[in-house]
């Protein structure tokens, strides 16, 4: 059985009537995965916006595997303190990684950011020293295309998360880069300049699932 993790912030948990890229990988796998597996996590719901809580269950097609370790409002600084229980305690064989906006939008620049990739998969792997990563960038939002300096900071993470991957990556514990979503546009991919709507969603696990068959032959071509 094989276990994925999906770790993000709120693109990646979702908010209440959404399927989410969770879903559409896990519809993907179904279909392109030989073997079988699972969607673990330690949560399970999705955002609730009128309570401003993570209470939701209202899932736009709840019978899938919805578990899961994301946060409205988190990146590398929380999940790199959670990430080594979360994998010790799900047992999780590969991490499906989109975090970093919240990071540079309140709380870290792009150097120390990157210190957290590198306490995130120091984590991860002290609890399952042959965890596989699949990380995904920062992709394009409507404050980067408003907020010039925010901008420049993405970029910068950018390539420094590009640079953690190579650098960290490993025979017994690989890590790959997720190509950008392709034709990702914020105007028809999200419902608010940042949250992917159903095109994105599909974009997004369209990113992660050609990084796992390019790079691992596994799964195969994504067709939403």
């Amino acid at each position: 059985m094989l276990r994925f993790m999906p770790v993000g912030d709120s693109m990646t948990i979702g908010s209440a009537g959404e399927h989410t890229w969770r879903y559409r990988m896990w519809r993907h796998l179904c279909d392109t995965y030989g073997g079988p597996f699972t969607l673990v996590g330690p949560r399970e719901t999705l955002y609730d916006k009128a309570a401003q809580e993570p209470v939701s269950y209202a899932y736009a097609e709840p019978d899938f595997p919805r578990a899961h370790l994301a946060g409205w409002g988190e990146g590398w600084l929380h999940m790199a303190p959670l990430i080594r229980d979360a994998v010790r305690d799900c047992r999780a064989d590969v991490l499906l990684v989109s975090l970093g906006l919240i990071d540079l939008g309140f709380y870290t620049n792009a150097e120390q950011t990157a210190e957290n990739v590198h306490a995130f998969v120091a984590g991860a792997r002290e609890a399952n020293p042959r965890i596989r990563m699949v990380v995904l960038p920062v992709i394009p939002n409507v404050r980067c295309a408003s907020d010039a300096p925010f901008a420049e900071q993405v970029a910068a993470f950018n390539d420094l998360l590009a640079k953690a991957v190579a650098d960290l990556d490993e025979p017994r514990s690989s890590l790959l880069p997720a190509p950008p979503p392709a034709s990702y546009d914020i105007h028809s991919d999200t419902y608010d300049g940042t949250h992917p709507n159903a095109s994105g969603e599909h974009k997004i696990a369209g990113a992660f699932a050609a990084a796992m068959y390019q790079g691992w032959g596994l799964g195969g071509d994504y067709e939403g």
